[in-house]
């Protein structure tokens, strides 16, 4: 039989950046929340049950405010992304007006600072 782990435990062990383990972690308990909703809903179909209100409005809840702080966290990182753009970009002009000789000692100079900076 194949064992279950928990992603959100799994991440925490493999050393991820802060803000992907976070998203780990709340993609894994909304996906706890839906299914506990979607079983709930089947107990209620299954045996004419209603679900309890209160319950179904907390976990509802949760999972908005679960989700809020996951599309938070991705506009975060669309920062990083603008970023990383703007750098290629630079680096696209800086290439294009030296020669090949130039470039290449530039880019071994910026090669072993981020050594040196541990990168």
């Amino acid at each position: 039989m194949t064992e279950l782990t928990n992603a959100a435990a799994a991440a925490t062990s493999i050393g991820l950046p802060e803000d992907q383990r976070r998203l780990i972690e709340l993609d894994d308990a909304i996906a706890k929340i839906r299914t506990q909703i979607a079983t709930a809903d089947l107990a209620r179909q299954r045996g004419q049950k209603p679900i309890d209100p209160d319950w179904f409005h907390r976990a509802r809840t949760a999972l908005r405010h679960l989700c809020r702080e996951r599309a938070e966290l991705l506009a975060q990182g669309t920062g990083h992304r603008r970023r990383e753009k703007l750098k290629d970009a630079l680096i696209g002009i800086l290439r294009e007006r030296h020669d090949p000789e130039t470039w290449d000692g530039i880019l071994a100079e910026a090669q072993a600072r981020a050594e040196r900076e541990g990168l």
